[in-house]
C-alpha cells in the first residue's frame, strides 16, 4: 500500500483517485511518481490486467501525442514479434505471481496493456520499459521520444 503523501500525488497525477492499491516503483528527479505497480485486483475486487501504470502527466501527453501519430501501428511493424511475445508472458507472468493461489473468480489476463497479442498501449509498455523489464515497444516508444526531443 503507497504512502498517504503518494496517494494523494497520484490522485492528482490521474485526475481521480487510483482504483486499486499500488507501490511508486518509478520516480523522476523531484521524487514525483512515474510509474506504480498495481495491485492485480481493484478495490472492488475487479480484476486489474495492467501491472505498471505510467502516471506522470507530461510522459502520458507525449505518448498520447505519439499514438495519435500512428505510434501503436508504427511500433507493431517495427519490433520483433518474438520478443513482443516474450514481453506480454513476462508481464503476466509477473502480474500472475502476485495473485493467491486460493483467488476465486475472474482473474486479469492478458499481457501488456491486457492483451496478449500486438501493441495495444504504448503507455503501458514505456511504464513496463522503466519499471526494468525488457520490452522492445517501451523501447521504441523511448526512442521516439529521445527523437522527438531533439527535433524540439
Amino acid at each position: 500500500m503507497a504512502a498517504p503523501a503518494d496517494v494523494a500525488m497520484v490522485t492528482d497525477r490521474l485526475g481521480r483517485a487510483p482504483r486499486a492499491d499500488f507501490e511508486v516503483v518509478v520516480r523522476d528527479e523531484a521524487g514525483a511518481p512515474v510509474v506504480v505497480l498495481n495491485a492485480p485486483f481493484t478495490a472492488d475486487g475487479t480484476p486489474m490486467p495492467t501491472l505498471y501504470w505510467l502516471v506522470d502527466p507530461g510522459l502520458n501527453l507525449q505518448i498520447s501525442r505519439l499514438e495519435a501519430a500512428g505510434g501503436v501501428r508504427d511500433a507493431q511493424a517495427a519490433v520483433d514479434a518474438d520478443a513482443l511475445e516474450a514481453a506480454h508472458d513476462a508481464y503476466a507472468a509477473a502480474r500472475d505471481a502476485r495473485i493467491p493461489s486460493d483467488q476465486a473468480g475472474p482473474r486479469p489476463s492478458g499481457g501488456v496493456g491486457g492483451t496478449r497479442i500486438g501493441v495495444k498501449c504504448l503507455h503501458a509498455h514505456y511504464a513496463n520499459l522503466l519499471a526494468g523489464a525488457d520490452d522492445p515497444v517501451g523501447r521504441w516508444t523511448a526512442d521516439q521520444l529521445e527523437r522527438e526531443e531533439e527535433r524540439v
